[in-house]
């Protein structure tokens, strides 16, 4: 299996190899590496809990751990700033088991090359069958080879703001007090 959703560019894949460990001897995953380089270069690391849930202490822990080993292992030249953070809500999809987990929620999926003289996919998860992903389009069931996938998101929907709060909740992470304010807006895509 590739692990380009993770690491697209070699040298993410060389930080990957750097980080990877540290992060699961934490008991933590990695969920996306990706070195940018603009007006300044900045590593961003999305790690996560196995099963959801990461918090901001465990971030700065991460951030610690990784600022550690980096100076150690040196392999970005030129000055950089390192970023650690959850997935968030509507978060990438880089694993195969990420298309298992979030069954039944919304996500856009691009692939390399046209499939069915398209690209890009948006609908609703339906699962993996080995190592195809499942999406269901308005023209039906689609399998997606994960290889032939280059980018996917879940879509930020209220379904998914709901259980993502119902999750946390659940691990005692949040007073549902704090969130009696919030409101979602309606979605307005597809209006354009």
């Amino acid at each position: 299996m590739n692990n380009d959703l993770i690491a697209k560019a070699a040298i993410d894949r060389r930080m990957a190899e750097i980080i990877t460990p540290v992060i699961e001897d934490m008991g933590f995953e990695l969920v996306r590496v990706r070195l940018m380089s603009g007006k300044e270069t900045i590593l961003q690391i999305m790690a996560d809990k196995p099963d959801g849930g990461i918090e901001v202490d465990d971030l700065a822990l991460i951030s610690q751990a990784l600022g550690a080993v980096l100076d150690v292992e040196d392999p970005i030249i030129e000055e950089y700033t390192l970023e650690v953070s959850s997935p968030g809500i509507d978060r990438p999809l880089t694993r195969l088991k990420d298309f298992d987990m979030f069954e039944g929620y919304e996500a856009k999926i691009e692939t390399e090359e046209l499939i069915d003289g398209r690209r890009r996919f948006k609908g609703m998860l339906a699962g993996i069958e080995g190592d195809e992903v499942l999406i269901n389009v308005a023209e039906g069931t689609v399998g997606l080879k994960f290889d032939w996938l280059t980018d996917a998101k879940l879509v930020l929907t209220d379904e998914l703001i709901k259980e993502m709060l119902r999750q946390r909740k659940a691990a005692g992470v949040i007073d549902e007090t704090d969130f009696d304010e919030i409101e979602t807006e309606g979605s307005d895509e597809g209006e354009d």
